[in-house]
């Protein structure tokens, strides 16, 4: 089949050119984890209000069964990812260091999906694209909400949140994001390759909910097959693929929508504000299976990678797994390997413990070797002006982390730290070596502890 010409978008303010490192697993088809003897559902999986536990101890749950039960319109049930009996309700520790309350639940000898039956389940199959006026815009935002759909490209905001219609604020355009920007990282990828009609079917699912006239599916030119796939997924549609050159933190809805629409998110504001909605293509794929099959999120694809893994792997894997046992399932680590991340390195937590569980938001495990986390020791800042230059929100960097570690909240609200997206491009441009994301993320823990203390 002849290529598809496809149009650029435009650019977007600072950025940065890390090393991609995506060809480790890029071309690596999607493996079905087996099904693990125990899995730990989190109860706080989502940006908003925790689940309440609806089971108890020695109950036997199913593959899909709701286990935790929101609290708020900003939260999100949760489901059990493999069928078997609950344990005692027990904590868990995130990536983030937060820690959070989980329910164990241990495999029973009989799974009713597993292989590849569990894969055509998920995201196999035809997709229809046609036909979708049969799901009214209130069915298709209960269905999200009942299945548990949270933002799979990392911040994990509640899906049902952003397709719930807004008079006050309509929204004129969807966008997809297809870019996955973080080194290393090609779930996204992948799943563009396997199964671009479940992203197709969801993308106009989500545009009949939220009411957008144009919905545009936004691919980074360094993926050429995966543009490819979606140009021609997308014929007889009214969606458009657009490509954008390849920049970190291209992936950030606000670096998407200017880039793609022209416009800036205001400070401290949502797409939304600006008549948008953003939404991660595995997102997409969740709100087609959980309209039109009927299914909650229990998997995700995760990108296994890194010089310190054996065997790098796209893995649709159950949502609770220790990252232990996804790395097992690679092969495990190389002898040189010294620090797993949760995530891209970029943005990602550096986990202290491979028996954390695998949640909803987290599409990688990233394990770097000794040579590549090797750096110079921290310095005094020297008003480069580097981390300025690169910074994609235009903020001062270095004078936010340097006010969060002198105490002084006050002036670090002032340089507006609220509006930093931690994208890690000020730290990966810093001379000094200053651990600035860290530093502002620690101002931002003592900011939310200050004001819960009033």
């Amino acid at each position: 089949m002849t290529a598809v010409r496809l149009p650029y978008a435009g650019r977007f303010a600072g950025g940065i050119h890390p090393p991609e490192r995506k060809e480790l697993s890029a071309d690596r088809p999607i493996e079905v984890l087996p099904t693990p003897q125990e899995v730990q559902i989190a109860l706080l999986q989502h940006l908003g209000a925790p689940c309440e536990a609806v089971v108890k101890a020695q109950a036997e749950v199913c593959l899909g069964d709701v286990v935790g039960e929101p609290k708020g319109f900003v939260s999100a049930p949760v489901h059990a990812s493999i069928s078997g009996t609950v344990g005692r309700l027990s904590v868990a520790t995130l990536p983030n260091g937060r820690h959070v309350s989980a329910v164990p639940i241990r495999a029973a000898d009989e799974q009713p999906l597993s292989g590849r039956e569990l894969f055509e389940e998920v995201l196999g199959g035809e997709w229809p694209t046609e036909g979708l006026q049969q799901y009214e815009p209130q069915q298709i935002v209960d269905a999200v909400r009942e299945a548990g759909l949270v933002g799979l490209g990392g911040a994990a905001f509640p899906t049902h949140v952003k397709l719930t219609p807004n008079e006050q604020r309509p929204i004129h355009d969807l966008l997809v994001n297809g870019c996955e920007c973080e080194p290393y990282l090609t779930a996204d990828y992948a799943l563009m390759l396997a199964a671009p009609g479940a992203v197709i079917t969801g993308a106009l699912l989500a545009q009949r909910a939220c009411g957008a006239s144009q919905v545009t599916i936004c691919i980074e030119d360094n993926k050429p097959k995966a543009a490819q796939r979606m140009a021609e997924a997308v014929a007889g549609t009214s969606i458009r693929v657009c490509l954008l050159r390849t920049k970190y933190p291209q992936g950030g809805e606000r670096q998407l929508c200017a880039a793609v629409l022209g416009r800036e998110v205001p400070t401290g504001g949502l797409p939304l504000d600006i008549g948008a909605v953003v939404l991660n293509v595995g997102t997409c794929a969740a709100i087609a299976r959980a309209v039109v099959r009927g299914k909650p999120l229990t998997h995700r694809i995760v990108t296994v990678s890194g010089a310190g893994v054996k065997q790098p792997k796209n893995v649709l894997a159950p949502i609770g797994v220790s990252y232990r046992t996804l790395l097992d399932f690679c092969g495990g680590m190389t002898r040189d390997a010294a620090r797993a991340v949760a995530g891209g390195p970029m943005m990602g937590f550096t986990l202290g413990d491979l028996e954390t569980p695998l949640t909803k938001g987290t599409s990688g495990l990233v394990i770097l070797t000794e040579e590549e986390v090797r750096k110079a020791g921290e310095t005094t800042c020297v008003r480069c002006g580097r981390c300025v230059d690169v910074c994609p929100m235009r903020l001062v960097p270095t004078k936010i982390a340097l006010a969060a570690r002198g105490g002084n909240l006050a002036l670090a609200e002032r340089y507006h730290i609220a509006a930093c997206v931690e994208c890690g491009c000020c730290a990966y441009t810093c001379p000094a070596s200053i651990p600035l994301v860290q530093l502002i993320r620690l101002g931002k823990t003592l900011l939310q502890k200050a004001r819960a203390a009033h």
